[in-house]
């Protein structure tokens, strides 16, 4: 095995992240302006175009993805780790409007003039919004100036808020010196709000400031104890043992409910209906296609894939039915917090001895399954948090739980030796947060996913890179860990590693060391679908989600580890150990 050379971080990208560490530790205002350069110089694997004069759409759009959509309206980005915090500071936060972005998980709020506040529980939301706070305001000014030199931008200038607007593609690709093919991009940036978005680059550029409100580690540790409060009270009970034995899952919030709990498949003829009279994502072609082969596992896939959009589009009130599927899944003993002790990492709580044989996706029925009505454990699965954040919440539940006997990580992940879709699995990671670099024994192979890939691969025995924030990476720094061996980008297995460590040890996780972990107490399993390909631009997915293409590459995973933790559980209940 190799490891990962010390000079991976190229000079540039320090000096980037140093270069802000040490501006954001001012109280007052600090102008994205003076962060441009120390970015720019840092040559990103996401943002090749910034020092060029031509936008860079596919940064711009990426960068667009993971900021609300009032972005355009904003002046000031406040970086806080609680409501308490904003609120010593003089901000209201719980008086303004909650706004999400479509590609990041984070907590913000926008106070209606100018004002974002975004939550951070971790350093890594540092890392993460500062690099796509620079690419936007660079990427706007660009497109800013070339409207303002056209005749399309003085039309979009002077356009009235009640007249509808109609910008050609060829014209507005004209006035920005791009292909018409990329102009798309440009109105995914803006989504459902071209007409504003459009309006507001050529009437004024962008001059952001950002201000961080002091966060500090235990203010971290304290937000992860915050959101274990929220879930303890569901997890513990009033009878032996009252601390149950623990699966712990980091993935998503929809794969293992629908594996599991059912109402996807009992409500399977509506989804078809929809999916045929709406025909969302011109999905309806492929389904009548895998119903007519007598594809069931395409089929479920399909219906799983829609049911979000079943549930947003369909008569009653999303939050209606959301609801119905909730307690739908709740007679599965599935119940989910959203938001626990306010802090935007959603769990689900799974009693395998509630688990219903006849609502299970037969994939992941297991010999035995009846066995499970004897078992005392659960499954804890979260919605996978954003870099460092990973390792305080798995040290928090770790701190909280009883036995924890199995510990599944399944996120996406950039490949430099594969496709999107694809699987990667992991023994061997290093982490740009410790600088560690871990060994471990990957409970998963490539043999208990094949069955469940068709399009993709599934390869094992990989080597993983722990990054700090997706834009913090250039050719350099990934010609280096290339050549080393690596082939895997991520966010978040060197955190949880560290936590994993902690486990084990008496002393917190070492920094610069390489870490042998033993699995003989917690069985570790680290899984991650290929959603980006960096090295190839033409098949980069930058500006626009997964989508479609990662269905299969995320039940299969799934799959993998229901199955295995389900197996496990019932063996223990059939000797009589759980």
């Amino acid at each position: 095995m190799n490891r990962l050379p010390p000079q991976a971080m190229t000079d540039e990208v320090g000096r980037y992240i140093r270069t802000y560490e040490s501006l954001l530790r001012s109280t007052g205002d600090v102008h994205v302006r003076a962060l441009e350069e120390a970015h720019a110089y840092s040559d990103s694997a996401l943002h090749m175009g910034a020092k060029g004069p031509l936008p860079d759409l596919a940064a711009f759009a990426y960068s667009a993805a993971r900021l609300p959509l009032c972005m355009p309206r904003v002046r000031r980005v406040i970086l806080g780790q609680s409501h308490e915090r904003f609120e010593q500071a003089g901000y209201q936060v719980a008086d303004w409007d909650i706004v999400r972005a479509r590609g990041r998980r984070r907590p913000m709020r926008f106070e209606g003039k100018g004002d974002l506040a975004v939550f951070a529980t971790s350093a890594s939301d540092v890392d993460d919004i500062v690099p796509i706070l620079c690419a936007w305001q660079i990427e706007w000014n660009k497109l800013h100036a070339r409207l303002q030199a056209s005749d399309l931008g003085r039309v979009l200038h002077e356009a009235r808020p009640e007249t509808p607007l109609q910008v050609d593609d060829a014209a507005l690709a004209s006035a920005l010196g791009v292909e018409p093919a990329d102009v798309p991009m440009l109105r995914a940036a803006f989504a459902d709000r071209c007409d504003e978005g459009f309006v507001a680059l050529a009437r004024r550029p962008c001059d952001l400031v950002v201000k961080n409100l002091a966060g500090s580690y235990s203010q971290y540790q304290r937000a992860a104890l915050r959101w274990w409060s929220g879930i303890e009270p569901r997890y513990v009970r009033a009878t032996a043992p009252k601390r149950r034995p623990v699966y712990f899952v980091s993935s998503n919030t929809h794969s293992m409910v629908n594996l599991l709990g059912g109402y996807a498949r009992a409500h399977r003829r509506e989804i078809i209906e929809f999916a045929r009279s709406k025909a969302p994502e011109g999905l309806a072609a492929p389904l009548g296609e895998a119903m007519a082969r007598g594809d069931e596992d395409a089929v479920s896939n399909i219906t799983y894939y829609l049911l979000r959009t079943f549930l947003r589009e369909g008569g009653a009130s999303i939050e209606e039915r959301v609801e119905g599927v909730q307690r739908f899944d709740g007679e599965s003993g599935i119940s989910t917090i959203e938001t626990p002790g306010k802090v935007d990492v959603a769990c689900q709580l799974v009693e395998l001895a509630q688990l219903r044989p006849d609502r299970l996706d037969p994939r992941v029925r297991v010999p035995g399954i009846e066995a499970l009505a004897r078992s005392e454990a659960v499954i804890l699965n979260i919605d996978f948090p954003l870099g460092m954040a990973a390792y305080h919440h798995l040290t928090r539940l770790a701190q909280g739980a009883g036995e924890l006997r199995g510990v599944y990580v399944m996120g996406k992940a950039a490949t430099l030796n594969g496709r999107v879709g694809d699987v990667m699995l992991a023994d061997v990671v290093h982490d740009e947060h410790s600088g560690n670099t871990y060994f471990f024994k990957n409970a998963m192979t490539s043999a208990e996913l094949a069955p469940y890939m068709r399009s993709g691969s599934v390869l094992d025995h990989q080597q993983a890179l722990t990054v700090r924030g997706t834009f913090l990476q250039n050719e350099g720094s990934m010609r280096a860990f290339y050549s080393a061996g690596y082939s895997v980008m991520e966010m978040e297995a060197g955190p949880y590693l560290s936590a994993l460590t902690e486990l084990s040890t008496p002393t917190r996780y070492p920094e610069d060391q390489i870490v042998n972990l033993s699995n003989d107490a917690v069985e570790i399993a680290m899984l991650h679908y290929a959603s980006d390909t960096p090295y190839s631009r033409r098949q980069s997915l930058l500006s626009k989600s997964l989508s479609w293409f990662g269905v299969e590459s995320t039940y299969a995973c799934a799959i993998a580890i229901v199955r295995r933790i389900l197996a496990h559980e019932v063996a223990r209940c059939r000797m009589g150990a759980s």
